[in-house]
Formats: C-alpha cells, sequence, structure tokens
C-alpha cells in the first residue's frame, strides 16, 4: 500500500491534479492545521514529529526514549505532555528513574490539559516507533525534490476554470502518510475495542459465577437479622442505568413533597450552609447541589455515576453556577475528591420501603471517609413504620384474579404473585390500624449493620373488617442544628409521593375486629444474589411470609 502511494506522488509531478474537490479537501485541512509548540522553547512546528526531532536534536530529550523508560501508555504521555507544558521542569528531571520511583506526573491532576488544542495531546504514541524511518526517508526524498524542484517551487492542481491551489510534494507526501496512519489506527482501534468488550463480559460472567458459588457466611445472635458476609454480589450496571433515563428524574423533580422539602430545609437554614463545603452523593440533575449554592454554600462536590451527570453539568451553566459545583462522574466508593473533607453531606437515597436500591451504603461510606468531624448528614433522621389495610379489590386485582384467567384456573400463581411486594398508592381510608414505628435511623450515626434489622410490631385494629394486606411506609427529618426543621411523609395519610407505599399482600384475608392486636415480627435484609434489593420477612399470627423487593 505504501508504494502505491509513492507511485502516485510520483505521477503528481509529471502531471496537473483533475480533482477539484480534492484540492478545496486539502485547502481546507491546510487552513486547519494548529501549530505544535516545542515542550521546552517558544519553537513552532508543522506537525508532533518535527516537535520530536527538534527536541532530541536541541534539548537532548528523546520522546520515544521516555515513554520506554518510564513504561508509559496513553495516558501516562498525556500526563507527561501536561506536566513539562505546566511545570517546566529541566530535561534531567525526566531521565531520573529508579527501580521504585513513579513519575513526578503520576497524579491525575495532569490529566487536565494545560492546552485543550495542543496537537501533541492528539498524538498516537504508538506511532513515536515510526519517527526516525519516516524522518529518515523524507529526509532522502527531500534532497531528491528539491533537485527536481528547487526551494520554494511548488505543485500545481488545476481545478474548476479560474482556481488552483498549490502544495509542496513535502506536504503532499505528509498528507498521504497522514491518511495511511489514521485508517491504520482506525481499525486497530476497532479490534482493540471489540476485544475489550468480550474480555470484559467473559470477565464479569466468570465473576458472577464464582460469587454466587460461594457459601453465605452467615453469623446471627438472638433477636438480630441475619448479616450478610462481604462476598455479596453486586450488579450495579442496570441500577446506574436506570437513572440515566431522563423519565424518573422528571419525575422526581415533579414530586413536590419531596424537592420542596429539600429547598424548604436549605432555604430555611442559611446558617448551616453559610460558606460550607458540601458533598451532594447521587446528584441527578444537580437540584440539591443548586439548592445548597444558593443557601451560601461556599462549593458543592456532586457525585453521580449515571449519564445524567452530562446534563446536570450543563444546568449548571445555563444557571451561572459552574463556578460553585465541580461534577464528578463515578461511583463513590472508587473516585478520590479534590478535598479530603467536607462539612455537610446532602443525598436523596430514599427507595421504596426506605431501604430498597441500598444508596444509603454510599452515603455511609462517604460520610466515614470525608465527614469533617463537627459535620452533618442531611436529611439527619428517618424511620419506617407498617400498618395494616382492608383493601380487597387490590387483593382481588392481585390474587383472586388467579381463579379464572380466561376460563383456566391458574391457582399455582398465587404464591408467586403475593410473595412480590408491590408499590401502591394506598386510600388512607382502608388503613384499618394504627401504625407503628419498626425503625428509627440516625445518619449521622448508624451503621451499615443498622440497615438489616429484625423488629416486632403490635397494630391494633380500629375497624372491624378483613385485613388483607401490610403496607409499609417512611418519615424523613431534617433536624440537627436547624432553626427551621423540616420533615415529610409517605403515609397515606400524607401527600401521595413517588416512593407511594410498600403492600405486602396476605395469602388470605384475615377477618378482624375492633380492638383486636395484630402481633407480629419483621426481619429487613438485603438479597444476597443481589444487594440492591431486599428480603423481607414477616411472622403473623403464627404464619411465616416472605416478601422480596427485586
Amino acid at each position: 500500500m505504501e508504494s502505491a502511494q509513492y507511485d502516485q506522488m510520483e505521477d503528481c509531478e509529471d502531471d496537473d491534479f483533475d480533482d477539484g474537490d480534492d484540492d478545496a479537501w486539502l485547502e481546507d485541512d491546510e487552513a486547519e492545521l494548529v501549530p505544535t509548540h516545542c515542550l521546552f522553547c517558544s519553537s513552532k512546528f508543522e506537525s508532533p514529529d518535527e516537535v520530536f526531532i527538534h527536541c532530541t536534536t536541541a534539548h537532548d530529550f528523546d520522546i520515544k526514549n521516555a515513554c520506554n523508560m518510564w513504561d508509559l501508555d496513553c495516558f501516562g504521555y498525556i500526563k507527561m505532555v501536561n506536566f513539562i507544558r505546566s511545570k517546566k521542569p529541566a530535561v534531567s528531571v525526566l531521565k531520573r528513574k529508579d527501580n521504585s520511583s513513579k513519575p513526578p506526573w503520576d497524579s491525575d491532576e495532569f490529566m487536565q490539559p494545560v492546552d485543550p488544542e495542543d496537537p501533541l495531546l492528539q498524538y498516537d504514541i504508538e506511532d513515536i516507533e515510526s519517527i526516525d524511518t519516516e524522518c529518515s526517508k523524507n529526509s532522502n526524498n527531500k534532497c531528491s525534490k528539491q533537485n527536481e524542484h528547487p526551494e520554494g517551487s511548488t505543485l500545481q492542481s488545476n481545478g474548476d476554470e479560474g482556481h488552483m491551489v498549490t502544495m509542496t510534494s513535502t506536504q503532499h507526501e505528509a498528507l498521504l502518510l497522514r491518511l495511511q496512519r489514521s485508517e491504520e489506527r482506525a481499525r486497530q482501534c476497532e479490534e482493540n475495542l471489540q476485544r475489550a468488550l468480550t474480555d470484559m463480559e467473559n470477565i464479569k460472567q466468570v465473576t458472577r459465577d464464582l460469587m454466587l458459588s460461594q457459601p453465605s457466611n452467615v453469623a446471627s445472635s438472638s433477636g438480630d437479622v441475619d448479616r450478610q458476609a462481604d462476598d455479596s454480589v453486586e450488579e450495579d450496571d442496570p441500577y446506574f442505568s436506570s437513572y440515566g433515563h431522563f423519565s424518573i428524574h422528571e419525575e422526581m423533580l415533579k414530586d413536590k413533597v419531596r424537592t420542596e422539602s429539600y429547598r424548604d430545609f436549605m432555604y430555611g437554614n442559611p446558617e448551616v450552609f453559610k460558606d460550607k463545603i458540601v458533598l451532594d452523593v447521587g446528584c441527578g440533575t444537580g437540584i440539591l447541589s443548586m439548592f445548597a449554592v444558593q443557601a451560601g454554600a461556599q462549593h458543592v462536590y456532586a457525585v453521580d455515576m449515571a449519564e445524567i451527570i452530562y446534563q446536570a453539568m450543563d444546568i449548571a451553566r445555563e444557571n451561572k453556577l459552574s463556578d460553585k459545583i465541580t461534577f464528578i462522574k463515578g461511583k463513590l466508593e472508587d473516585i478520590k475528591l479534590p478535598v479530603e473533607k467536607v462539612d455537610i453531606i446532602i443525598s436523596e437515597w430514599m427507595g421504596y420501603f426506605l431501604l430498597f436500591e441500598s444508596m444509603l451504603d454510599s452515603v455511609l461510606f462517604a460520610r466515614a471517609k470525608y465527614l469533617k468531624a463537627d459535620g452533618a448528614v442531611y436529611p439527619d433522621r428517618c424511620n419506617i413504620s407498617i400498618a395494616a389495610i382492608s383493601d380487597l379489590d387490590l387483593y382481588n386485582k392481585h390474587v383472586t384474579y388467579w381463579d379464572d384467567v380466561y376460563g383456566f384456573r391458574m391457582t399455582c400463581m398465587k404464591s408467586c404473585v403475593v410473595r412480590e411486594a408491590s408499590v401502591e398508592v394506598v386510600n388512607k381510608d382502608n388503613v384499618v390500624s394504627d401504625a407503628c414505628v419498626i425503625k428509627d435511623i440516625d445518619i449521622c450515626t448508624c451503621g451499615l449493620e443498622d440497615l438489616q434489622f429484625t423488629a416486632s410490631f403490635s397494630l391494633q385494629v380500629n375497624r372491624t373488617g378483613d385485613v388483607t394486606a401490610l403496607i409499609g411506609f417512611f418519615d424523613i427529618f431534617f433536624d440537627l442544628n436547624c432553626s427551621k426543621k423540616i420533615e415529610f411523609s409517605t403515609s397515606p395519610n400524607s401527600t401521595p409521593t413517588h416512593w407511594k407505599q410498600t403492600v405486602f399482600l396476605l395469602d388470605k384475608p384475615l377477618p378482624c375486629k375492633q380492638g383486636d392486636v395484630l402481633e407480629g415480627k419483621l426481619t429487613c435484609r438485603k438479597n444476597r444474589k443481589d444487594t440492591r434489593s431486599l428480603i423481607i420477612n414477616v411472622i403473623l399470627n403464627d404464619k411465616n411470609l416472605t416478601y422480596y423487593m427485586e
């Protein structure tokens, strides 16, 4: 392929170009060329290759040797360029290395470009291997070309009548070489990507199989829920992908109970946020981060793994708040904040039945790693409650339905359906008992072990009827250090939220009279196969019922 291209170049020296469109394309390409600055002086060159040659001859710095000595990949090469551009070190610093030392540009801060348009940052370091050979070839060709075309002469190409573009033989040769490299790099990148995707899928499958094959190490004590071992399997990709869809963020923003409670807490307590450094865990569209800035925060670090964070960046820019909010894409447990400690952590981490999705785990991780000793997490308190309902319509919709499905009995489906906890807006008129708080959580002090629990409950029936289900809901409190305390509830007696209520249907309706007391025990624990889902076990009237929230 290379020899064919050089033959084509020789032909061009004897004959005029005959493709006007190509001439225009070449002219545009030349117009877009950005000069490349030397790494060590003010000299400018037409290409990175020329800079590398200049650095070797004028500054005794061989870029190829440096990459080999420090064993640099493409990211290491980019960090080195930005390090040299920003720190302007002596060449001796770049050559000093022992077996245990790391390069002085090892920090991720040097991934930030000094000049975003720097052609050296767009250079494929794999091409460095061929610089010497190509330069030697170009040098030899140049001598012969100068004999044929005196210095300053050009190849000419006639396009449409009245138009002419010119280029030197060296420029033509460089252009052909660049096209050849681009084709080869594109092909190699596509092959590498396919191999990487295949390898990643194989690794995930092997890891999944390995983890699921391990026995669960369960330790239990009297009256306590079983604790899951650290070998639980995480399948976070679907979780974070779900929050990449705009509809879920629209639903949360339109939930006025949720969003306005956070807003009223922050706007109503400016003394809490004044000049504070804030961490927003799971920032989504960045609405809480913007509330915090408006409440007086000095700076907010907003973290989210989902793709929605890119829209959050645009939203902050649109509202001229991008200088006050730093967005960081990644799983909070894997990233590193630019600051050691923060004053406040805010997060809307609540899921169905409060603990579904396990996002509170990340908040507690952030609290342990980044929160100052006198800092606070908001919301700072919450609780979970249950109550009994009598709703035969809901029961018939999910359970009795299977007695006759287009003339066929499918009663075997009942036990499967009942075991799946559902999320519904429950009519407050269908609640037939008082509510019982089964779990209080102080977010500023609790541990991961508090998020799996067993609690006894006692529900006094206040109206005669058939109890068809238990329901769960939660209350949220913004209390600590607040002059204006804010709280909201997801109970059936309050304005409906996007969390609704969690419904645990009974196998069969339970006849009750006013004044009866339902005694039982509820256990909440994570599903070992999917730690973002929950398994709820209820013992009621000597019946043991297990529900899954997935």
